[in-house]
């Protein structure tokens, strides 16, 4: 396993694994780290994702797809795997719109994709959102608003990581492979 990082993100780096040191904002920086026949997985991101980070959406999450499209590109991996966000979404639409043409850029490449498209992650510094846990359940009952609820339901640490380790496991896809939050909360 390879991972690209910057010089201060080392120490996050799980052991065992090749370091590039780099940004995943600069095409040369990810290529870097490809290697012939690879999976890249695609983890960068605002932190916290919010309404008023526009802006980073597009210099951080837009851009990073962006570097890593035409890094592969020019490349021979063999699968990308990109995280993305549910959508749509109207209250994070800045988010939704990064999210969606990174996920059409990495397409763009011809290189097969697969696309995990959770809506908020539950996990270490991110559990608030629990507390919404029986409202979720209500409306995944009613009618006219299971499909939303389920859409944009709630995926812990553990299924997000198992859903992951599932992408590269089940190998490329013949084209584009989406899972969204149901697909994901099968991977407990």
């Amino acid at each position: 396993m390879t991972a690209l990082a910057r010089s201060s993100s080392r120490a996050r780096v799980p052991a065992g694994a090749r370091i590039v040191e780099g940004s995943a904002l600069k095409r040369d920086d990810v290529a870097g780290a490809l290697s012939k026949g690879c999976t890249a997985v695609l983890l960068v991101g605002t932190p916290h994702p919010n309404p008023s980070k526009a802006r980073e959406f597009q210099e951080v999450d837009l851009a990073s797809a962006r570097a890593a499209a035409d890094a592969i590109r020019q490349s021979s991996a063999a699968h990308v795997i990109y995280v993305s966000v549910a959508h749509p979404a109207p209250v994070m639409k800045a988010y939704v719109e990064a999210r969606s043409e990174g996920e059409r850029l990495l397409g763009d490449t011809g290189v097969p994709l697969t696309v995990l498209r959770p809506w908020y992650v539950l996990g270490p510094g991110h559990w608030w959102p629990i507390v919404l846990m029986p409202l979720y359940k209500l409306f995944e009952q009613v009618p006219s608003t299971r499909e939303t609820a389920l859409r944009l339901g709630l995926v812990t640490h553990r299924q997000m990581v198992n859903a992951l380790a599932r992408a590269v496991a089940d190998g490329p896809p013949a084209g584009t492979r989406v899972i969204d939050v149901p697909g994901i909360r099968l991977e407990s």
